[in-house]
Formats: structure tokens, C-alpha cells, sequence
């Protein structure tokens, strides 16, 4: 048996699958080849019959069923017992109710994003602040328990959020040189990010996978789910905001309880743009959509008072989709953000081209240092069925998050950044293509203000008034 077809954890309780979309199809085969576990313990639940070809050919179990706020309890009681796995690859199904539910009947839990229940994030009856993944996971982080025996439940943990984090540390450690120890808590990573003098974190994405037929008028292309996207992208733009800043947004606001270590725009991620790099890619916009982990880095490398701290990075999301996603959202804009009516997912049409996702590490004492993944969609279809690039960054995360929460099974709510990264990136790393680190001079003053005076604080280059895009 090769390393990538290694058995990482043995599971005998049964697993419900809630949902089944792109992110469901991709992580099936993995969850199979890894765990040793039967198709028959697997039941899928989704709102249609359509889009099962991966389940029938591994012979897993499907219902056709839509969760809804009065009747989740009525389908899950009789699927869920004590030690069994409750899978939520869903949207617009609340996180955490169902995490509520799973603690009662003592199941185990991952899901990739924090959700709620329909029009949470897009009712303008509700305050921009309201709106935000700042408060949805303040909801879900509520439902600990210090001291009292809960199962392991891992929210937010895919690719991003997730993987990201896992990866952050490594960046860390790399930075620090061979000397360095890995810190013991997440004091010391904090610690160490002070020490680096590391002052922004951008979660910098760039998807270049192309279709072989373009976009068209009125649909939404995407390389992953087009609802969770379109979700997220309406939802306030949030960043976690560092104490070396000097220059708050006009459009930003600020939570007065919980954390502290994150501000809201009052425009959505889907509107707002920001510079990056990657390597491959080089200099790039992206844009600031919301995502868990740019408040959970944020908050875990604080130090200090949180409401004062001594040291704290910005950090925030930096996507640049692939382009027929691109034109999707500046369509989408243009409609004011009315959906499109068509939608469709890149997965067997594309042609080419790679997902490049990792962490863009910034700082006064080492200029910027990108480490993450480089997978082409030629390594993903190799590498596991029912997926590209995008869907394997994912999935992989999901399937090691799987397995660890089955080997520590009563370890209650913990977030990526509180997980072993090494014990994880054991699992992950066969999936993920070219894993690497490369510096670079690269700041966002680079080539600035060659036709046009710009507003830049050219005294500190990791202002994120000079990474934002007017």
C-alpha cells in the first residue's frame, strides 16, 4: 500500500454526509481510501436526486432531504447515535444548531464554513455587524464548555479555513530558521509571529483553471460552489485587524463585544478588492471576501490584552478566483447583486491550469514570504476522482480532520489553528501538489503611482490602506 493510500483512522459508527455538492463528491473517495470504513455506513442527505454519479459508483446510500429549521431534528435523530459522525458539506443550514444537536446525542462534527440558516447573511433588516462570520463564530465558540466532556467538534476546516492555518505555522517555523522550537500553545505562536515582526497575513489564492466553453451571459462559473461563493461574497467584507495599523477604514466598524480582533466594511467581500502576490501568479487583485480565518489567526496571534493588545498581524483573505468566476462576480455587481439564473461547476470541462493557495507573510525584518500549495488540475485528476485543484485543497483537509476527530474522539470545539499541524499535514501533504516556500521583495507600493498620485503611507508599506484598491 503506497503512502497516499494509507489507512488513517478505523471508524465502526456510521456517517452522515449533509450535503453533497462539488465538496461532497471530492472528499468520498478519500474518506473511503483512508478510513476503514464500510460504503454502507455512509448515508448521504441532499435536497435532490441529482448529481449522485459518485455516490452510486461506490455504492453509497443516498435521501433525497432538505434540512429546514423545523424539521432537522425529525431526519437527523434516527441517523445519529452516540460515536457516530455528523459530515455538514451544506449551506444554509445553521452550524450551530447543529452542533448543539450533535453534543446531545454525543456525535462527532467537521464542517468546512459556519452557516446559518437561510437569508441570515443576506436579510437587510439585520445590521451589516450582524451579518458577519465575526458572529457566527462568536455563536459557535459560545457552545464550549471548559471542563466538561464534549465531542470532537472541528468547525470551519477546509482548505480555507483550514488548511491555511496548518500551513501559517509551517511559514512560521520556516522564518524562524532550523534552530527554532515549535511553540507548545498558542502563546507562543503569537509570540513568535511578535518576534518575526510579521505584520500581515494574506490568505493568497489564485486560481487559474480555464473551461473549455466560456461564460455566458447570465450564469455564475465557479470552481468550487457557486451558492457557498455567492454567500460569502454578500456577506461585509472582515479582516483581522493589526495593532501596527494607523489608518481605519471609513467604511469600518467595529464589534464591541467578543474577540476584538477583527473589523467589518460595510461593503461586501464580493466588492472589494485588495493587492497581493503569489509566485506563479506574481502581483495580482484579489478580492476581500470573509472567511473564518482571518478573524481565528487574528485572534490566536494576539497578544495581550484583547481589547488592547501589544502585538497583533492583519490578516485577511486575497482571492483571485479562476476568470469566467471573475466576470461572474462583475456580472454579478452589475445586477446589483441579483443572482445569475444559470450556474455552472468546473470540474471535468476544465482544459488547464492550477489552483495556487497559501499564506503571503509580511513583515519589516524579511519583506514576504508565500508558502502553501501549487496543484495543477492534471495532478488533482490523478490523484483522486471527482476532483480538481480547488475541490482537492478542500477535500484532503476535510478527509485528515475526519480521521483525527475519530482517533480523539472527546476533544470538544477546537478550531483549525488549535489542531497538531504536523499530525495533519502528514495526512494532507500527498494531495496537495508542489508544497513550497518562496520569498520575495514584493510590497504593494511596488510600481505605484506611475500615471496617477495615488494616497499611500509610503513610511510603513503593510498599511492595508496600501493594499486595498480604491
Amino acid at each position: 500500500m503506497t503512502e497516499a493510500a494509507s489507512i488513517h483512522a478505523k471508524f465502526d459508527g456510521r456517517l452522515v454526509m449533509l450535503g453533497f455538492g462539488s465538496i461532497g463528491q471530492a472528499v468520498l473517495p478519500l474518506l473511503l481510501r483512508h478510513i476503514d470504513m464500510k460504503a454502507a455506513q455512509i448515508e448521504i442527505l441532499k435536497p435532490s436526486a441529482d448529481g449522485l454519479q459518485a455516490a452510486r459508483e461506490y455504492g453509497v446510500p443516498h435521501t433525497a432531504a432538505k434540512l429546514e429549521r423545523d424539521n432537522y431534528r425529525q431526519i437527523l435523530v434516527p441517523r445519529l447515535r452516540a460515536g457516530d459522525f455528523l459530515l455538514n458539506l451544506s449551506v444554509d443550514v445553521s452550524s450551530r444548531e447543529l452542533i448543539e444537536f450533535c453534543h446531545e446525542r454525543g456525535c462527532l462534527y467537521l464542517d468546512t464554513s459556519t452557516e446559518c440558516w437561510p437569508d441570515g447573511n443576506t436579510d437587510p433588516s439585520n445590521p451589516p455587524e450582524r451579518r458577519t462570520n465575526y458572529q457566527l463564530r462568536e455563536e459557535v465558540l459560545a457552545l464550549r464548555r471548559p471542563g466538561a466532556a464534549q465531542p470532537t467538534t472541528l468547525p470551519t476546516l477546509g482548505a480555507n479555513p483550514g488548511l491555511v492555518s496548518l500551513l501559517l505555522k509551517e511559514a512560521l517555523l520556516d522564518l524562524a530558521g532550523p534552530q527554532a522550537h515549535t511553540p507548545a500553545d498558542p502563546t507562543g505562536w503569537a509570540g513568535l509571529a511578535q518576534q518575526l515582526g510579521l505584520r500581515t497575513i494574506h490568505i493568497a489564492e489564485h486560481d487559474t483553471q480555464v473551461g473549455r466553453r466560456p461564460k455566458r451571459l447570465g450564469e455564475f462559473v465557479n470552481t468550487w460552489s457557486i451558492d457557498g461563493f455567492i454567500a460569502e461574497g454578500l456577506q461585509p467584507a472582515e479582516l483581522g485587524w493589526g495593532t501596527h495599523e494607523r489608518h481605519f477604514p471609513a467604511d469600518g466598524g467595529r464589534h464591541p463585544d467578543g474577540c476584538r480582533a477583527a473589523i467589518y466594511l460595510k461593503r461586501p467581500g464580493a466588492g472589494t478588492r485588495v493587492r497581493s502576490w503569489t509566485p506563479l501568479g506574481g502581483p495580482y487583485q484579489g478580492f476581500l471576501i470573509t472567511h473564518a480565518e482571518s478573524i481565528s489567526i487574528a485572534d490566536h496571534l494576539t497578544v495581550g490584552d484583547p481589547g488592547q493588545p501589544a502585538y497583533r498581524p492583519t490578516v485577511h483573505y486575497a482571492y483571485h478566483p479562476c476568470d469566467d468566476a471573475v466576470l461572474s462576480l462583475h456580472e454579478l455587481a452589475g445586477r446589483q447583486w441579483r443572482v445569475q439564473d444559470g450556474k455552472r461547476l468546473l470540474r471535468d470541462d476544465i482544459s488547464d491550469g492550477r489552483d495556487e493557495l497559501g499564506v503571503l507573510l509580511m513583515g519589516d525584518g524579511f519583506g514576504a514570504y508565500w508558502y502553501g500549495s501549487q496543484l495543477t488540475v492534471e495532478e488533482a485528476r490523478r490523484l483522486c476522482p471527482y476532483n480538481n485543484s480547488t475541490s482537492l485543497q478542500v477535500a484532503a483537509p476535510i478527509m485528515a480532520g475526519v480521521a483525527w476527530a475519530i482517533r480523539h474522539p472527546d476533544r470538544g470545539i477546537l478550531e483549525p489553528d488549535e489542531l497538531p499541524h504536523e499530525e495533519l499535514l502528514a495526512m494532507i501533504r500527498p494531495y496537495l501538489g508542489t508544497v513550497t516556500g518562496v520569498r520575495s521583495d514584493w510590497t504593494p507600493l511596488a510600481d505605484r503611482e506611475t500615471l496617477f498620485d495615488e494616497d499611500l503611507d509610503r513610511d510603513d508599506p503593510w498599511q492595508f490602506k496600501n493594499f486595498r484598491v480604491d
